[in-house]
């Protein structure tokens, strides 16, 4: 961006990227993927901006669905931003995070989330629950919840 104010850092978990691809009868789900494609908005007009890392890339090469794989990874390659973290500090948070309770590949999103200072936005209640305990430096939460909080319509 050309002014000098920062911009806000949003880390999207593969559960939240992928949510337009879910079956859309259900409301909240449709909720979710409309919120979803606002905060993706906002990136493409560089309001705010991605962050990806490489359990990103390790989850969508894991993804059946050759359209589903192929657009995700677009996506992340065009507007998602690689942040250069200390890995060895990310591993430590991450193996913390575990022993939280948290999965492994969460625990990953989320120390990279926290080492980017970037508001980690997922569709898993259980995951968000966790974080919300766990996880202190950054916003956590759903992508309806993240764009309420940023007046984001």
């Amino acid at each position: 961006m050309s002014d000098s104010r920062k911009v806000k850092r949003v880390y999207l978990d593969i559960c939240a990227l992928s949510r337009p691809f879910d079956d859309q009868r259900y409301m909240r789900i449709r909720l979710e993927t409309v919120a979803v494609d606002l905060i993706l908005s906002e990136v493409k007009s560089q309001h705010l901006e991605l962050v990806r890392s490489p359990v990103h890339l390790q989850e969508i090469e894991a993804i059946a669905d050759i359209v589903e794989r192929t657009e995700l990874m677009l996506l992340l390659v065009r507007y998602g931003k690689a942040i250069n973290v200390d890995k060895a500090a990310v591993r430590s948070r991450a193996e913390k995070l575990i022993g939280s309770g948290l999965g492994i590949a969460d625990a990953v999103h989320v120390a990279f989330a926290e080492h980017a200072q970037a508001a980690f936005i997922s569709c898993d209640d259980r995951l968000i629950k966790l974080c919300r305990r766990t996880v202190g430096a950054i916003w956590c939460g759903n992508p309806v919840a993240f764009c309420e909080s940023e007046h984001i319509i």
